[in-house]
């Protein structure tokens, strides 16, 4: 069947470039509210803040335009392409001797400057979509599941090497993606133990027991990897869960007399007689794997290693890896340490902020905490503080109300995509768009690590906009072919 060339604007989805052009605009406002001065000339002033956004939101305006323009199959025949050219701009900038704020992401272009970064998170979408969307493609086979997550792990580590880790970590938003297209729920399972090994080894550790020797975090986590093993054991060796009973009864006998031994007869660092646990665990699953030959055993076992592995290691990251002002704010958000006026003063302006809005916040221009430049960065990676302050609780909750429909409306267009390639790559869109609403406003209201991403299309700069853009309207064509050759 052929289709007429205005097909593409009669099937493109209208819903999104609404929700699209609020956001937009009320980012606009927010950029004017947290960076126009009384006396400055007018909000369209170009030598403003304001005004630039207004040009870069115009440039958006035609980078959409042109991208519905495109046949959609561009996108899949020059998605390693365009993959590869993003990577090697990664790896250039690593190199790049202008440093702003401490990261050497930016290239500097005259009056303009590009971060790299922003875009390649469009490339890595494509590229993982053209990969995943291949007929012989499953994840369930090692090799297809090691090479997508070394897809996601390229341009990661490219982007930690120009000392911009938190927009580093935006990439593991792409293991939701994997979630929905299968990725076994092991994974996501050993990355929340990760999570949960991280948090509390590193906010226990120098917190002693009532022996005065055994740290509570390294205790803690011991004694979860134990009970977590005896549950791994008994829902994925169907025929050990007597092995999994006796695990979990000699875990918490050991525990128990250990813990009276230390307290009440001769205290020592109870530390050590759970790494003996462990390790005769881990022998215990590596003969069962080499005795019943049931690779969920060797899997297991690897668990508990790893696990043991990992604990001690975030000391050594966590005091050596982590950037100073990094360690810092980890400290600060977990409650080992109280900076209000050093690494925690952004987070409790903000707070301050956003509380002084109440429910109908103070009005467009109005806030006080935002005309004194109280919190450093409230045009950029502290945006939301502003919304809170100048539009109050509902102006705060309306604007995530349009954030969630946009969310929503992703998670349906990718359902509703008859390939594999599409599906992906919307998934991933909707991934990395929750990612950034989610820890964004989480660390300007003190609940997440202050990493210092963008607000999607509110936090001012050409570079997150655009990405934005490109990202979303990509998808958007995409879509708008899924009944046939659209547009073409």
């Amino acid at each position: 069947m052929a289709y007429r060339k205005d097909s593409i604007f009669k099937n493109v989805d209208w819903w999104t470039i609404l929700l699209y052009v609020l956001l937009v605009i009320c980012g606009w406002f927010s950029i004017c509210g947290a960076s126009y001065d009384y006396g400055d000339p007018n909000f369209f002033d170009f030598g403003l803040r304001s005004g630039k956004q207004l040009v870069w939101i115009g440039c958006s305006f035609g980078l959409a335009s042109l991208i519905l323009a495109l046949d959609y199959r561009f996108f899949d025949t020059y998605a390693y392409l365009i993959f590869g050219i993003l990577l090697l701009l990664l790896f250039a900038t690593i190199f790049n001797p202008n440093e702003i704020k401490g990261s050497k992401s930016w290239i500097v272009l005259g009056p303009i400057s590009i971060q790299p970064a922003e875009f390649a998170k469009f490339g890595t979408a494509l590229a993982l979509a053209k990969f995943m969307g291949e007929y012989t493609y499953s994840l369930s086979n090692r090799r297809h599941l090691i090479a997508t997550i070394a897809i996601i792990l390229i341009p990661m580590f490219l982007i930690i090497m120009q000392k911009e880790t938190g927009s580093a970590l935006v990439y593991l938003s792409f293991f939701l993606m994997l979630y929905r297209e299968g990725m076994p729920g092991v994974i996501l399972f050993t990355g929340i133990c990760a999570v949960v090994y991280f948090i509390v080894g590193i906010r226990f550790s120098i917190v002693p027991m009532g022996d005065g020797i055994t740290p509570w975090g390294e205790f803690a986590v011991l004694s979860l990897i134990i009970m977590l093993t005896a549950g791994l054991v008994w829902v994925n060796c169907k025929p050990g869960r007597k092995l999994a009973l006796i695990i979990l009864a000699v875990g918490i006998s050991g525990i128990i007399l250990g813990v009276l031994f230390s307290f009440f007869v001769i205290p020592f660092n109870m530390v050590y007689m759970l790494l003996v646990m462990t390790g005769v665990l881990f022998i215990t699953m590596v003969v069962y794997f080499l005795r019943e030959r049931v690779y969920s055993y060797l899997y297991i076992s690897i668990f508990v290693i790893g696990s043991v592995v990992f604990l001690f290691s975030t000391d050594y990251v966590f005091s050596n890896v982590l950037e100073p002002h990094q360690k810092v704010r980890i400290e600060v958000l977990l409650g080992m340490k109280d900076d209000p006026s050093g690494a925690g003063y952004n987070v409790n302006q903000s707070k301050i902020a956003i509380g002084s809005g109440g429910l109908v916040g103070k009005g467009f221009l109005n806030g006080t905490q935002t005309k004194l430049k109280y919190v450093p960065e409230q045009d950029t990676d502290f945006i939301f503080c502003t919304v809170g302050e100048e539009q109050g609780f509902f102006g705060s909750s309306a604007v995530l109300l349009l954030f969630l429909a946009l969310i929503i409306r992703l998670i349906v267009l990718a359902e509703r995509q008859p390939t594999r390639f599409a599906r992906v790559y919307g998934y991933s869109v909707m991934s990395i768009f929750f990612f950034h609403l989610f820890i964004n406003v989480g660390m300007v209201l003190g609940l997440t690590p202050v990493i210092g991403i963008p607000l999607p299309f509110f936090s001012y700069g050409g570079s997150s906009l655009w990405g934005f853009t490109i990202l979303l309207f990509v998808f958007l064509r995409i879509d708008a072919a899924r009944y046939g050759n659209a547009g073409q």
